[in-house]
């Protein structure tokens, strides 16, 4: 099993990244859940959303304390929101920003393997906004291999419709873009 924390702000879309993944997963026959965790925060503020993947039925219903991987919308969340906290040994912290990988490790005294991608320059370039979370969904297929980038072509489709085409868009110059720390 693969367990994913990510972490973003109310109305990045944290929470849709999460269901994309969990949804394209499941296309492939696998098990999978996504699931959010907020209060009554409000737009902008820290939120979390949740992805487990396997290939056997996942039994466990609570937060992801120790993920495998992280993936972090907005470099600041690393401080704000302790973003990096119980990451499991050997995990990999996924993180949006223009910097090289050493710098950003640095930065933040990341000591996991780190991965890095300018979603933020790629969302705006393609979407003509600055949302980054199916962006960050081809980051964390390129690191990880959760799922093929192919079958997150279908959960993008149903939930943007027309807008699906530069979603995919996004998602695949992400995946193509990001460079993961051997």
């Amino acid at each position: 099993m693969i367990e994913v924390r990510i972490h973003g702000r109310g109305g990045q879309g944290a929470v849709t990244s999460a269901e994309m993944v969990a949804l394209a997963a499941i296309s492939e026959g696998k098990y999978a859940q996504a699931f959010p965790s907020f209060g009554p925060e409000r737009r902008g503020a820290p939120v979390l959303a949740f992805v487990r993947v396997s290939s056997d039925p996942i039994k466990l219903r609570c937060d992801i304390r120790e993920p495998d991987v992280v993936v972090v919308l907005e470099p600041a969340l690393i401080t704000v929101a302790n973003a990096t906290s119980g990451v499991k040994k050997g995990g990999l912290i996924i993180v949006n920003t223009g910097k090289p990988v050493a710098q950003i490790k640095q930065e933040f005294s990341l000591t996991h393997r780190t991965a890095v991608v300018d979603a933020t320059k790629i969302a705006r370039e393609v979407l003509g906004l600055p949302i980054t979370n199916t962006t960050m969904i081809g980051a964390l297929v390129k690191a990880t291999g959760i799922v093929a980038l192919d079958s997150l072509v279908e959960p993008l489709n149903h939930r943007f419709g027309r807008l699906a085409a530069k979603n995919i868009q996004v998602c695949q110059r992400a995946y193509e873009e990001t460079i993961v720390e051997e």
